[in-house]
């Protein structure tokens, strides 16, 4: 058997679990078919990969997430499959009829509603992990955002596919709002009031060479990095959530990305990589 022969082979092994990622994140069997052939096409074009399967994993899923972003309309033509993938990937409710079809019947909606209302990032985060136990870590670096922040995308994404019609964040955003008037005003207290004791400020490569630093802790040197220094902020949606982005003549430069749990700001990320900044991830609000 040629070397050709053999990575086809191993290809094939996790070709249904490649599937079932595909179609759960785009919502068709055809653009999941799409997605798997170009994994296999990058994955014929790299050598010394350690771990296939995950290597995989978050090559398709990053394949998908471009997808997801290209489309031109944030609405979703409706499921035309009744088709559903068993919601175990190790096929543990086999043998139990109705488990199964319970289970598949539970994926069906999950994934209708996650097709209709949530962003790609929001998406992506909520099959891996809570359909396919990858961890946050894994995620965070498909996505370009921290395990937190991805940790939260999941979070909102679980609510939108359990209360549907609930309304967006809207605690978050004011959260965010407050926040960001307390900087433009110098209310040192005020961002205090807003930060949990343990929120950090972290920076991408290129907010660092922009003269940010790469990391801030604890709530007084966050707000001791914020206060009086937001004045040029405009308040911005980042994959859906609420953060803020600042311009230079028209064109967004840097965006802060922030993780709000149980009403505190937790984190704030200073994204400035071009390749995270497209329109389709940073929308002014």
């Amino acid at each position: 058997m040629s070397d050709d022969d053999a990575l086809a082979a191993e290809f094939e092994t996790h070709r249904s679990r490649l599937q079932a990622v595909a179609y759960r994140m785009l919502g068709n069997t055809h653009e999941a078919d799409d997605a798997v052939q170009e994994t296999w096409l990058r994955l014929h074009r790299t050598d010394g990969i350690d771990n296939l399967g995950g290597w995989l994993t978050t090559v398709v899923s990053r394949v998908c997430l471009d997808m997801l972003r290209s489309r031109t309309s944030k609405r979703e033509d409706e499921l035309t499959e009744a088709i559903a993938y068993d919601a175990t990937v190790d096929g543990s409710s086999e043998g139990d009829p109705e488990l199964e079809a319970e289970l598949a019947d539970s994926v069906e909606r999950a994934l209708h509603v996650v097709l209709q209302s949530l962003t790609p990032a929001e998406r992506l985060a909520f099959v891996l992990h809570d359909l396919f136990a990858v961890p946050f870590d894994d995620i965070a670096a498909i996505i370009g955002r921290s395990p937190a922040a991805t940790r939260q995308l999941a979070s909102r994404a679980r609510r939108r596919v359990q209360q549907p019609d609930a309304p967006r964040d809207t605690a978050d955003r004011q959260v965010v709002k407050a926040f960001l008037q307390a900087s433009r005003n110098g209310d040192f207290e005020g961002l205090l009031a807003l930060l949990d004791p343990g929120a950090v400020v972290l920076a991408d490569a290129a907010a660092v060479q922009m003269g940010s630093q790469a990391l801030v802790t604890g709530a007084q040197g966050v707000a001791e990095t914020f206060v009086g220094r937001a004045r040029a902020a405009k308040a911005a949606d980042l994959d859906g959530a609420p953060g803020a982005a600042w311009q230079l003549h028209g064109e967004t430069k840097v965006v802060f990305g922030f993780t709000v749990v149980d009403g505190l700001i937790t984190e704030i990320e200073l994204l400035a990589d071009p390749d995270l900044l497209g329109p389709q991830r940073v929308q002014l609000v």
